[in-house]
């Protein structure tokens, strides 16, 4: 309901897109995780509120920054595990908990995060990104649909775009 109702516009809550200052060190995180074959999880909260999708792990309320981002997936981190999610400019929880996608048609190429994913911009309109673990490779999902990446230009610019 929340969604579809343009209660949200009145109370003042924007699209809260990726900023410009913050792809540059996105990128930096996700280039590291995906050469050294560290799985992560970032969901963008943008309009639709994710309260009632999303379990938060921890909260936290922290700077956007490479160092971080690289930081809490890392195997050893007690927040490694789930996704983060960052919204208005900060990351505000880790260890997050998505809804798994339904869809049987997904391609068995792709495991857990991407499916977790998948089953919450099937709910919402937030942007994910996923590193895979196994293969390094970097994928944005947004409105259901998982576009990959081997290029870090070319992530850059469709995060740029997003």
């Amino acid at each position: 309901l929340d969604r579809a109702s343009p209660i949200r516009y009145l109370s003042g809550r924007q699209h809260d897109d990726v900023k410009p200052d913050m792809i540059e060190e996105i990128v930096k995180a996700v280039a590291e995780l995906a050469r050294v074959k560290i799985g992560a999880l970032i969901v963008f909260q943008r309009l639709d509120r994710l309260d009632n999708l999303i379990l938060k792990g921890k909260s936290l309320d922290s700077l956007v920054s490479a160092e971080a981002l690289v930081m809490i997936f890392q195997k050893t981190s007690p927040l490694h595990d789930g996704a983060i999610l960052i919204s208005r400019d900060r990351i505000k929880a880790a260890s997050c908990v998505l809804p798994l996608s339904q869809n049987e048609d997904i391609s068995s190429h792709y495991g857990t995060r991407h499916r977790a994913a998948l089953g919450l911009t099937e709910k919402s309109d937030a942007v994910c990104i996923v590193v895979s673990e196994e293969r390094g490779e970097v994928s944005l999902v947004e409105g259901k649909e998982i576009a990959n990446f081997k290029k870090k230009g070319e992530f850059r610019q469709e995060l740029s775009e997003t």
